[in-house]
């Protein structure tokens, strides 16, 4: 099922990161000068894992250049269908329901763009201007890819550990996604390996690990 991006599921962080929602919160320093047009718009999909936090610290520098725009692109998955008929319901307890989730959802919502603010000092620090854009959908990686054409970005680039085939669906993480991604976005998608400290280990691991036979696909793409 394709859905259609609604006013009410997704939202931009004003550029550069700053929140006008966030009353209080601490945000980075803005570039004093912006350029009239940007000549790229590229995305760095974030999952607020390490390996996001790895994907933007590579992106700065070695891919992105002056006149780029980058969107910080988050999806938070949700178990609710937006835009599916549930039949008759009662009111009351559908308003006592979304109460009680309010509150929480908020500030998951919170959490969600002052990580993202941080893994954007980068980004500061280079002076290169950014937007946070945050969706809200049950389907991570269909909703990445219609945000992706949506926003007409030129590129994504995105974190994966580089983990095979037979185990994405058990991990759950960014790396089912990259997988899909790379057959479905309609522009270039950059996939970067991030090994932490338990993976560091002799030259020839590393390259076992990154290249196995599940791996064929993400290898090619991020050729």
């Amino acid at each position: 099922m394709s859905l259609q991006p609604t006013q009410s599921d997704s939202k931009s962080v004003a550029i550069h990161g700053v929140n006008p929602n966030a009353i209080g919160q601490t945000q980075p320093p803005s570039p004093r000068t912006l350029p009239s047009d940007y000549q790229r718009k590229i995305a760095i999909a974030i999952d607020l894992s390490d390996e996001s936090a790895y994907a933007v610290r590579w992106a700065v520098q070695n891919y992105l250049r002056p006149g780029d725009l980058v969107f910080f692109l988050h999806v938070q998955s949700t178990s609710v269908l937006y835009g599916a008929d549930w039949g008759s319901i009662d009111l009351r307890q559908k308003n006592r329901d979304e109460e009680s989730q309010l509150k929480p959802e908020m500030d998951f919502d919170d959490l969600t763009t002052a990580k993202a603010t941080e893994f954007a000092q980068p980004l500061v620090e280079a002076n290169i201007p950014f937007k946070i854009h945050i969706v809200k959908d049950h389907d991570m990686k269909e909703r990445l890819c219609l945000e992706v054409k949506r926003l007409g970005l030129n590129a994504v680039i995105m974190g994966s550990r580089g983990i095979g085939a037979s185990k994405r669906a058990t991990k759950g993480r960014l790396g089912s996604v990259s997988h899909y991604c790379v057959h479905h976005c309609v522009c270039p998608v950059v996939i970067l390996r991030y090994l932490d400290a338990d993976h560091e280990g002799s030259t020839s691991d590393s390259t076992k690990s990154t290249c196995g036979e599940d791996d064929e696909l993400d290898r090619i793409s991020s050729s």
